[in-house]
């Protein structure tokens, strides 16, 4: 089966552009003008991925992508925003949100297949590895499931990547243009600032303290290390 993706756009020409691309591409596509009905049609048939417009109509991307992130069944399926509000504070709210990339009108459509394919990558399997514990974080790569404390934790496929990168370099200062390179590696339209981001999203599912981080430290002037608490 082709791998589906939910676009929920209300500007009738791009919803055309975006279809005929992606399609052309490979991929089914299912078109939303509105934002009412798509977290009910996506837990009936679970997309491969999602992209939102902000300014739709009824739920705007900002509110169906908290939706999604805290939808079990959903919580997992990459999110793409495909919006005019280009602000690098709309960009940083909507990784915050959970987001997984943020491409700006006008747009290339060329490029919009690239980095949905890109963010597509980071969510097949990685080769089969060893589960790592770290204190009371255990990382399973080949299930992609967290666990912190015995409870299991529900994360993007992208805050695992960088999680698992981490913890596999246990005592390890990263640059952020270092795990830019590691982690992301197949696209460069992902910013230095947006790793800040994902890193305070990683603290917030395993610290017990996000602002006084026992596992995921910061090294003012350098970057980030991750470390067994003492």
């Amino acid at each position: 089966m082709k791998p589906s993706i939910f676009v929920i756009e209300d500007d009738p020409d791009i919803s055309r552009l975006v279809r005929h691309h992606l399609e052309a591409a490979g991929f089914a596509i299912k078109v939303f003008s509105t934002g009412n009905t798509v977290i009910a049609e996506a837990e009936r048939q679970r997309p491969t991925i999602f992209i939102l417009d902000i300014m739709v109509p009824g739920h705007d991307g900002l509110d169906l992508c908290r939706q999604i992130r805290g939808t079990q069944s959903l919580a997992a399926v990459p999110v793409i925003f495909l919006t005019a509000k280009s602000s690098e504070a709309d960009r940083i709210l909507g990784l915050e949100l959970g987001a997984d990339d943020y491409i700006a009108k006008p747009f290339s459509p060329r490029e919009l297949v690239a980095r949905v394919k890109a963010v597509l990558r980071r969510f097949e399997r990685p080769l089969s590895q060893s589960p790592v514990k770290v204190g009371e974080v255990e990382i399973d790569p080949s299930a992609m499931t967290l666990m912190v404390a015995g409870k299991a934790i529900t994360t993007t496929a992208t805050e695992f990547r960088l999680l698992d990168y981490f913890a596999r370099h246990l005592g390890r200062v990263f640059t952020r243009d270092q795990l830019l390179d590691s982690v992301w590696r197949d696209t460069s339209y992902v910013t230095p600032r947006s790793v800040d981001v994902y890193v305070r999203r990683i603290r917030e599912k395993i610290e017990p303290d996000p602002e006084n981080p026992r596992y995921l430290k910061t090294v003012r002037g350098a970057g980030y290390r991750f470390e067994a608490p003492k």
